[in-house]
Formats: C-alpha cells, structure tokens, sequence
C-alpha cells in the first residue's frame, strides 16, 4: 500500500491510484460475481447439474469463489505494479496462467460432461469481466 502524508490531516493516506485499484477489484468482482452466479442459475435451469460426487455446488460458491479470484487478482496486480517494470503484461500472463490451473478440478471433479464444460465456461467468462479492467491499472 502505498502511504503519504496529507498535509491537511497531518496523518497517512492512501494513494489515490491505490485506492482506485482497491475499488476496481471490488467491483469487478462483484459484477464477475453477479454474472457467474446468474450464468450459472441459467445453465443449471437450463439442465446442467453442477453436481461433484453427488452433491451440488451451491449458488453462493459461484459469487464467492469469483470474488475470491478478483480480490486475489487485484492483490497481485498490486504487488507487480510495484516490483515489475511490466507489470500489465505480467499481470495477464500470471492471470491467464491462474485461470487455465482453475479449471483443473472442473474438468476432473464433476462426473459429466456438461457440468465439465460449464464449469470451465464459468471460469472463463469471470476471468474476461475481470482481468481486462484490473490491467488497465496496471503501470506498463
């Protein structure tokens, strides 16, 4: 975090381009959490069973699990922008490369194919709300 001091309050406070990264993660990650929770309401209405040895993944899992990610994101985004002298490009390739690992377990956990598919569908779609406007605070 960066820190300064403000003249006015004669205390700390947080960078201005700080606490903008901390609101884009907010909420790019409730928007990616909204948008998966509602895709996946849809996708389940619409068949798929979001089942993994026999029981379902809840709805909430799919809101907290994509904000999850988008804090996550954010946190590394911070951390490059202040070790990487590129720290946008850097930040897509370690995001693309998390998303690929995350849908390990929803192409080896669920029993059928379409949960399978969807599952991994979901990560995708979370990962284009939210990587595209956490880069654009990234220092190139």
């Amino acid at each position: 975090m960066a820190v300064t001091t403000n003249p006015l309050t004669a205390g700390p406070a947080v960078s201005q381009s700080t606490s903008s990264l901390r609101r884009t993660t907010v909420v790019s990650g409730l928007v990616g959490a909204a948008v998966t929770t509602a895709a996946a309401a849809a996708l389940h209405g619409a068949g798929v069973s979001f089942e993994i040895e026999g029981e379902m993944i809840p709805m909430l899992g799919f809101a907290q699990m994509t904000f999850i990610g988008a804090v996550l994101g954010g946190v590394i985004l911070a951390v490059l922008n202040r070790r990487s002298s590129s720290a946008r490009s850097r930040f897509v390739q370690v995001a693309v490369a998390l998303t690929v690992l995350s849908c390990i377990p929803s192409i080896t956990l669920p029993d059928d194919a379409g949960s399978q598919i969807a599952l991994v569908a979901l990560h995708v779609l979370a990962a284009a709300i939210i990587v595209p406007v956490l880069a654009r605070h990234a220092r190139t």
